[in-house]
């Protein structure tokens, strides 16, 4: 019984590549989660074309690339003649976006939200736009997400964490409600100490005294930037924290951690983990998107 549930998701893979030939044959796919969906649902052999937040799977790596998704070049994607273009409602700028529809090009714009119910939606809207059934993919998502919601909720106490956005200039620019990095720190049972306010905004010595947050979370590229632990922790504003005395700073992969995709359940169990070392884990089901 194991070994045929193992296979289902591979089986529902294939058959959602042999529908997708009857799709759009040359996509052109903007957010890593929206190209994860696309090549989740089967469709992967007809994404021409990515943004640089599409980092996974690995084919990806080896399709040209349009640029960043908040700086598109419409000339380019325009040359690209897509039969359709899958466009996170995070890319532009607008005035890129109405250009492309001035132009005629087929575009599909899909929510990049977070949080519970995020993942599955994406992969729902994805299908709706390439003509394919996404509700066994969605449905497999939602379990591993719910699968985690227990152990979770019965953690002791919520740990408190601050996500760093960027540290290269000036004070740290921190994650507030209502954003990706905040959504996944709830999720990973932790309490975002700037939840207060929404976005992100600059952080001062004083406030970060005053938060006092326990651990710190970065995406693994902006503490290089950064110049390392040792420098990051130097700075001012997070040297005053009990995260900088203890050095706890959780290094995280930002497209896998923060995307809300596909593989949402596998990086809300992985950060769990770095932030409550020992927590005891329900093991999730091997998926082929994963």
């Amino acid at each position: 019984m194991i070994a045929r549930r193992a296979l289902l998701p591979a089986a529902l893979l294939a058959s959602g590549t042999a529908r997708a030939a009857a799709g759009p044959a040359r996509i052109v796919s903007v957010g890593g989660a929206i190209t994860e969906a696309a090549f989740a649902l089967g469709a992967g052999g007809q994404v021409a074309a990515v943004d640089t937040t599409s980092r996974f799977p690995p084919p990806v790596q080896g399709l040209p690339q349009i640029g960043y998704m908040r700086a598109l070049a419409p000339e380019g994607l325009i040359a690209l003649r897509p039969d359709l273009l899958l466009l996170s409602d995070e890319a532009g700028p607008v005035q890129a976006l109405a250009v492309l529809r001035a132009a005629g090009l087929p575009i599909a714009t899909i929510r990049d939200g977070a949080g519970p119910g995020a993942a599955e939606a994406k992969i729902r809207a994805v299908a709706a736009a390439l003509g394919l059934a996404g509700e066994p993919v969605a449905s497999a998502v939602a379990a591993d997400w719910q699968a985690l919601d227990a152990p979770i909720a019965a953690l002791p106490r919520r740990l408190r964490a601050l996500f760093v956005l960027s540290a290269t200039r000036g004070a740290p620019l921190a994650s507030g409600r209502d954003t990706h990095a905040d959504a996944m720190l709830r999720a990973a049972g932790a309490e975002n100490v700037l939840g207060d306010f929404a976005g992100y905004r600059p952080l001062s010595a004083e406030a970060a005294a005053t938060l006092a947050p326990e651990v710190i979370v970065m995406m693994d590229h902006t503490i290089g930037e950064a110049g390392g632990i040792d420098a990051l922790l130097a700075i001012p504003a997070l040297a005053v924290t009990p995260a900088a005395a203890t050095r706890r700073v959780v290094a995280v992969e930002g497209s896998y951690a923060l995307g809300f995709g596909p593989r949402a359940a596998q990086a809300r169990r992985d950060l769990t983990r770095l932030l409550h070392p020992g927590i005891a884990l329900p093991e999730l089901p091997a998926r082929p998107w994963a």
